[in-house]
Parts: C-alpha cells; sequence; structure tokens
C-alpha cells in the first residue's frame, strides 16, 4: 500500500512519531506532512485537507495519514471533496472498525488534543490494529456485511453526486488556498503533474505553478 503521510503545522513535532509508528509494515511511506514546525509555506488544515484530496483523486497514494491538533479540522477540510472517505480516530477500536465497516481511503488523528504520555505508543496501537485487516471495507458484525458493504457503494454515489468533480474544484480554488500546496517541497515531484491524465486538471495545476 503506498501512504501518505499528511499533517499540518500545528502537529509538524508529530510527523516523526506517525513515520516512525507506520515504518516496518512492508509499506510504501511518503512523507508529505509539515516537518518542521514555522517551515515555509505553512501547510494549515486547510491546505493539508486540499493535499490529501489531490493525493487521491489522481491516485498517487492508496492512504493518507492525516491529523491536526484535534483531528476535526483535517476532517472537515479533506471531506470537502469527492473521492474521499475519512474517519476521526482516537484510538485502536476507532482504527479497526473503520477500516472493518467504512473502508475508507484517509484517516485524521488528534496530534495535540489528549496526546500525551505514550501518545507514540498509542499511533504504533492504532496502526497495528489498522492494518491488521484482510481487506478493508468488510463489515461487522458478520450479519451485517452485506448491508454495510451496500451502504459504502451507496455513499460513494452519494460523494460523487454531492460534489463537483475535482477539475473543476481544482481550477475554482482560491490561490491562497492552492499555492501553498504546490509550492511545498516535494508536492510538485509527488502529484507529477506532466503525468496527470486528466486534462482539465492538468491545465488547471500547471496555470498555478
Amino acid at each position: 500500500m503506498r501512504i501518505a503521510v499528511i499533517n499540518e503545522t500545528s502537529a509538524a513535532d508529530k510527523n516523526k512519531d506517525i513515520v516512525a509508528a507506520l515504518e516496518g509494515r512492508g509499506h510504501d511511506i511518503i512523507n508529505a506532512g509539515m516537518k518542521k514546525t514555522g517551515a515555509q509555506p505553512e501547510l494549515t488544515y486547510i491546505h493539508t485537507g486540499l493535499l490529501a484530496a489531490m493525493l487521491l483523486n489522481l491516485k498517487r497514494v492508496d492512504l493518507v495519514v492525516g491529523g491536526c491538533g484535534t483531528g476535526q479540522g483535517f476532517l472537515n477540510s479533506v471531506m470537502q471533496y469527492p473521492g474521499v472517505c475519512c474517519g476521526l480516530i482516537q484510538n485502536p477500536l476507532d482504527a479497526w472498525l473503520f477500516g472493518q465497516i467504512n473502508g475508507g481511503n484517509c484517516i485524521s488523528l488528534a496530534l495535540n488534543f489528549g496526546y500525551g504520555w505514550a501518545g507514540d505508543i498509542n499511533l504504533k496501537f492504532i496502526f497495528d490494529r489498522l492494518f491488521s485487516l484482510e481487506q478493508f471495507g468488510l463489515g461487522y458484525p458478520p450479519h451485517r456485511q452485506e448491508s454495510q458493504q451496500q451502504s459504502i457503494r451507496m455513499l460513494n454515489e452519494v460523494s460523487k453526486a454531492t460534489h463537483r468533480d475535482f477539475a473543476e474544484i481544482s481550477a475554482v480554488l482560491a490561490d491562497p488556498v492552492i499555492k501553498p500546496v504546490l509550492s511545498y517541497p516535494g508536492v510538485a515531484e509527488l502529484l507529477d503533474i506532466d503525468a496527470v491524465k486528466d486534462s482539465r486538471i492538468k491545465k488547471s495545476l500547471l496555470s498555478r505553478k
């Protein structure tokens, strides 16, 4: 699995904890988050939500591990976009149930609120449970599996119906939202804009560089 770590500026000091908790699991980890508080350009949860949506919609990654101080800001930011199913994960059971029932492609972590002694160990336990699943979205308990899988498919259709498509979004977003993301170190290479297949998205992103 190709996983992007995308934490925002208030949780920059937790970046190393997230990466360390993900290592050694056989996944391809892309550290695209803020690694140093105050580094420029500074990415808030507004920017990291957009970056997560870009990477998922362009199929550059399979899963995004994001977060902010409470996890709520990033969650609300990233869910403004199509093609994203995000859960607020605060403990290992949250992680297991989200993967098993919702089968999403993005998680949001509370990286300041409640992040106390052994917070880094809690992250490891969260990922232990999340990646213990043979397959995301199978459902739980077993007698509810078929219904829950149907709900995932329906929710994906609801998301398509209630959002603009990503090409239109990328064309109309204000510069203060999109330009810090595109200029953040490593993002241009990660997005590989020249290889974007949708000509509308490619054109709008190139025009903002």
